[in-house]
């Protein structure tokens, strides 16, 4: 009886250790990062398999190179966006543009007029340089894949706008409005293709859809009554636009003034 009872105490014991061992292997384990290492791996041993996928690559590289280069138009001089503090000759240009282009495609599609064009200062990604243009020039300045938009925004929207472009302090592309600073940084004066802003009134407002979903805190654009996609992408409406114009206008008009 005696050593039974032993031999259950050390098979309890038994029991309690087994019990503790497999909590302990199977809580949590804490990993950390101790060395990185790299080696260069080449894609082929051999200069004559590198010289066999050359000469596959190279039909294609030529043909796109070919339609890259197709010169479409001429600048007479370089317009870039560090000309001016609240408008420059490239934005002006980049905000005519989509609102001319977008227009055609707009009044086809739901036979109304787009009243303002506005688009964000970091979305122009190079220089328009004076010389040829060509369709590599619209890939350069127009990198991303967006699509131009149409919001309808009430007057109050507008309003906040001009309060956004004030804060901003950056000369974001802008047409078919103008306005003034006042000295205590508010907007007069406010103009929509010619005419005074009216607060009760719907306004199409061409943009890009980043633009559109409240990127780079444009989120005046996310109050809007109803959205319009028309499927056309910026960098297409610089294309078309340069396939249609021999000698590209370098716009230099004031759109917003200061007190």
């Amino acid at each position: 009886m005696v050593k039974l009872k032993k031999y259950n105490e050390v098979l309890k014991l038994f029991v309690i250790f087994l019990t503790l061992f497999l909590f302990f292997s199977c809580s949590k384990q804490q990993y950390h990062l101790s060395k990185i290492e790299g080696k260069q791996l080449s894609v082929t041993e051999k200069q004559s398999e590198t010289l066999e996928i050359e000469n596959f690559i190279k039909p294609y590289r030529e043909h796109i190179n070919k339609d890259l280069d197709n010169i479409l138009a001429y600048c007479p001089e370089t317009l870039d966006k560090s000309s001016g503090k609240w408008q420059t000759s490239i934005g002006n240009l980049m905000g005519d543009v989509c609102l001319e282009r977008g227009n055609k495609v707009f009044k086809t599609l739901e036979n109304k007029d787009i009243d303002i064009c506005l688009l964000n200062h970091g979305g122009i990604r190079a220089i328009l340089p004076k010389g040829n243009v060509t369709t590599r020039t619209a890939f350069e300045i127009m990198p991303f894949e967006n699509n131009l938009v149409v919001l309808a925004l009430k007057g109050e929207q507008i309003q906040e706008m001009t309060s956004y472009i004030i804060k901003e302090k950056k000369p974001h592309p802008l047409a078919g409005m103008t306005f003034t600073i006042t000295k205590n940084n508010t907007a007069t004066n406010i103009l929509i293709q010619g005419k005074p802003l009216e607060l009760n009134k719907i306004y199409y407002v061409a943009t890009n859809d980043y633009l559109a979903n409240g990127g780079d805190n444009m989120l005046f654009f996310k109050n809007n009554v109803q959205t319009y996609d028309l499927n056309y992408k910026l960098r297409n409406v610089l294309i078309d636009y340069f396939k249609e114009v021999d000698t590209i206008p370098v716009k230099k008009d004031i759109r917003i003034t200061e007190e």
